[in-house]
Order: structure tokens, then C-alpha cells, then sequence
């Protein structure tokens, strides 16, 4: 701006010229109509340069007004009296009218960067509120803050934490200690230190944070605007992530209960049975061998059947509330879903539950103890909401290098509305949740152990029939 400043004075003085030279040569005119020409040309000048130039502009056309065409003419010199007065007047009329002009140019161009500024603040709020969990909240808030303010660089600084963000710059660079300072309760709002501003952050009187931007200036009630924007940004990213704590904690009580229900519903029966054996093993010691042998071998397998049962409830637990880690083996499904029905025969009893393979299967790599504790959960299902006498049919075939397993039940079906939810954890149906016990865990953890295999567990379902599909990669042994 001020290199272009000597050619916008140059062109100013060379219009009052012009228009002496128009009004004195080309078109002759009365000195009234000059001094209005004159005062016209200020204006213009001063509302598109500046005062300095309206002002020069001012006193070369009270001269040229003078000279040219205040009698005598051709002189500097004013006969008359009146014509003093005339002169001064157009003189002061024009230095105050290119000052007010110059004024309102000036407010104008304030109006204008105010709202720009405005702009900037809302588009900021608005990014705020768009920022996702894909990286830690505070260095996506300060990558949206300098993408908004077109900084070329910036850092906040964290306190409750101690860590630094930075954009545009590798590290703090010599701020760290300016930053702390700054974030201290009685530290001032603002600070200089050219070519950087260090502004503090706070949530009411309580400091959280300082920033120290680069590449853009701005008032300082804008850099407080984006001072109180960061704070609440920051104390909104605190509160999720409490209500998340609170939420996981929340969870964590409901895992708790839910299992310790469950676990006392399904120890329930095999507890009777090896109960009803061994006491009538101790009422009755000479009871023939053959059923001695009988009634050993019943507590045995209820015994083991416990057995699997805690394992199961211990396995859910940890899978609930950790990372699914697999150990792969080879393994036939078949023998699987074999091994499944024999552990889940108390449960089935007399009830018609059928295997249909179209093929032998081939034995393929999958963590085995995982997938059968993820079959049972998904029979269960399907035996718990079908009635005794109807069938539940299990198949499996394998088809281009994926395997693809259902569990088909024909019982009152799932609503459309609720198959969207059916695998999300605690959720159970609204229509069934006081008449059939259940904890809401077993679909969601079957579901996680399909996913950790790297397959895909779905759901179809009409009145009269519901078919649970998992689909999972052949894996070799060497590829698992």
C-alpha cells in the first residue's frame, strides 16, 4: 500500500490540473462552478485514496483557484475582501468533507474485515463441531483453526495434559515456556512477540489452554472470540470423553450383573443333576454297579459341562470388554457344529435340531474354541424363541474360497425394525424382554467373533422363519 501511495498522489494533483485546465481553457465557467467541481474532485479522491491525498488534492485547487480564477487574475493575490472569506471556506470545506469521506471509507473497510471476521468465527464453530474422533481432539481443533484463519502456523498447548500441537511448525520452537506462562491464571489475555500472538485460553477465570498464532492479524476481540471458541471446544471434547468413562463404567456394572444372572440361571441344571447323583450315590451305597456306574458317569459329564459353562461366561467377559485375540487351528466345521450339539444336549433335549451340509467341508483354520462358544450363542437364540416342536436346521458349504454357515429357526421372526439393533450389546427386544431370560450379550459376542475372523455374521428374517448367515474366508493353515 504505501509503494502505490506516491502514484495515487501524483494522479490526484494531475485531476485538479485537468479540471483547472478544462474549466479554464475548454470550457469556460464561473468561479462558483469551479469551486463545485473542485469540491466533487476531492471527494472522489478521498473516498477512493485517502486523506493525505484529498488534502494535497485540497490545497493545489485553492491555489489554482486563486490564480486562475479569483480576481486579479493571474496573481495569488485576492482584491476583494468577500473573496477571502470565499477561499478559506472552499478550503475548509474541503479538508473537512475528504476527512468525513476518508472516515467513512475507513469505517466501511472496518465493517467489512468485522464481518469477514464473524464469518471466520462461525465457519470455525462449525468445523469444531465436525471434528471426529479419527485424532486426538486438540490437534484436529488446531488444524481446523489454522485452515479457518489462513495461519501459517500455530501450537496450543494443553495444560491439564502438558502436550503440544502444532501446525505449520515441527514444535514449539522456543514457545514452550511462553505458552506455560501463558496459561497460568494470572497471565495476561494477549501477548506480543512479533511475528507471533500468544493468547490464553479459559473457561470462565479457570486457564485450560494457550495458543500462539502466525500468519494473520486479527483485533483482539476477534483473538478472544477465538480464545473462548478453543475453551469450549476443548471442554466439550473433556466432557464426552467423561461421559464415555461413565458410560464404559456404566457398562462395565451391567456386564457384571448380567453374567452373574446368567451364570446362575445356566449352572442352575447341571448343579441338580450332579446333586440329585451323588446324593442318591450317598442314600444308597449298595446300589448295583451298573447303575452305580450310570450315575457316575451323569455328574461326570454335567461336571464338565459346568465346566464349559464358566469357561463360556469367563470367555464372554473378557471378550466384552477387550481385544479379540484369535489362536487359529485347523479345524472341520462340521465337527464343530458336532461338538457344539453334544455340549448343548441338555439345552436341546428332545428337540428337533438338524445338520445339513450339502459336501464334506473342508478343514480350514479358525480359532475353534471362539467359534463354537459363538455357534452356541446363536443356537441358543434360535432354541430360546422357537417353540419345542419346531425345527432348528444348521448348514454349512463352502463356495468360491468362502465358507457360509446358517442357523435357520422357524419361530415368530425378528421385526425389521429391530434387526438393525439385535447385535448391539445389552439390546433385547421390547416385545420379549420380560417373558424370555436373557442378558442381551450373546448375539453382540458372537458377532465380535465373526468379525475377528474376518468374516461377516447377518441376519434375515419373515414371520415364520429366521436364518442367521456367517460368511468367513477358507483360511490354509499357513495363510492363518
Amino acid at each position: 500500500m504505501l509503494r502505490r501511495r506516491p502514484m495515487r498522489v501524483l494522479v490526484s494533483l494531475t485531476g485538479v490540473v485537468v479540471v483547472t485546465y478544462v474549466a479554464y481553457r475548454l470550457i469556460p465557467v464561473n468561479a462558483t462552478t469551479v469551486g463545485f467541481a473542485y469540491l466533487l474532485l476531492i471527494l472522489i479522491v478521498a473516498s477512493t485514496s485517502g486523506f493525505l491525498e484529498a488534502a494535497l488534492s485540497s490545497l493545489l485547487a485553492t491555489l489554482l483557484f486563486n490564480f486562475f480564477f479569483l480576481p486579479p487574475v493571474g496573481t495569488f493575490t485576492v482584491a476583494d475582501p468577500q473573496n477571502w472569506v470565499a477561499l478559506f471556506s472552499f478550503l475548509a470545506t474541503s479538508l473537512i468533507a475528504s476527512r468525513l469521506s476518508t472516515k467513512a471509507k475507513a469505517r466501511a473497510s472496518e465493517a467489512i474485515e468485522r464481518q469477514r471476521d464473524l464469518e471466520r468465527l462461525y465457519a470455525f464453530s462449525r468445523a469444531m463441531l465436525l471434528i471426529d474422533k479419527s485424532a486426538p481432539f486438540a490437534k484436529q481443533l488446531v488444524e481446523k483453526l489454522a485452515e479457518t484463519f489462513n495461519l501459517e502456523a500455530a501450537v496450543l498447548y494443553e495444560r491439564h495434559t502438558g502436550e503440544f500441537h502444532c501446525v505449520g511448525i515441527s514444535g514449539p520452537e522456543g514457545f514452550e515456556d511462553d505458552l506455560r506462562r501463558a496459561a497460568l491464571p494470572d497471565a495476561p489475555s494477549t501477548e506480543e512477540r512479533p511475528p507471533y500472538a500468544i493468547v490464553g485460553v479459559r473457561r470462565g477465570s479457570e486457564p485450560v489452554a494457550s495458543m500462539t498464532l502466525r500468519g494473520a492479524t486479527m483485533p483482539d476481540s476477534v483473538l478472544q472470540g477465538v480464545a473462548n471458541l478453543v475453551a469450549i471446544g476443548l471442554e466439550r471434547a473433556r466432557a464426552q470423553d467423561l461421559a464415555q468413562q461413565v458410560e464404559a463404567a456404566r457398562q462395565s456394572e451391567q456386564l457384571r450383573t448380567t453374567l452373574i444372572d446368567a451364570m446362575a440361571h445356566e449352572f442352575k441344571t447341571p448343579l441338580t443333576l450332579i446333586k440329585a447323583a451323588t446324593t442318591s450315590l450317598l442314600a444308597n451305597p449298595d446300589v448295583p454297579t451298573e447303575s452305580r456306574q450310570e450315575q457316575l458317569k451323569i455328574a461326570d459329564e454335567e461336571a464338565e459341562h459346568l465346566r464349559e459353562l464358566i469357561d463360556d461366561a469367563i470367555e464372554m467377559a473378557r471378550l466384552d470388554t477387550a481385544r479379540i485375540e484369535l489362536h487359529p487351528e485347523m479345524a472341520n466345521l462340521h465337527d464343530t457344529l458336532q461338538d457344539v450339539l453334544a455340549s448343548m444336549r441338555t439345552e436341546i433335549d428332545e428337540r428337533p435340531v438338524r445338520i445339513l451340509c450339502q459336501a464334506p467341508l473342508p478343514s480350514m483354520a479358525f480359532d475353534k474354541r471362539l467359534m463354537k462358544l459363538a455357534i452356541r450363542q446363536l443356537l441358543d437364540n434360535a432354541l430360546k424363541y422357537t417353540s419345542a416342536e419346531t425345527a432348528v436346521e444348521m448348514g454349512a458349504q463352502v463356495k468360491d474360497g468362502v465358507l457360509s454357515m446358517e442357523i435357520t429357526d422357524y419361530g415368530k421372526g425378528i421385526p425389521a425394525d429391530e434387526q438393525l439393533r439385535i447385535f448391539d450389546r445389552f439390546y433385547r427386544s421390547p416385545s420379549i424382554k420380560r417373558q424370555i431370560p436373557g442378558s442381551g450379550l450373546g448375539l453382540s459376542i458372537a458377532h465380535g467373533i465373526v468379525r475377528a475372523h474376518n468374516g461377516e455374521l447377518t441376519v434375515s428374517s419373515r414371520p415364520g422363519q429366521t436364518t442367521f448367515r456367517i460368511t468367513l474366508p477358507v483360511l490354509r493353515e499357513e495363510a492363518a
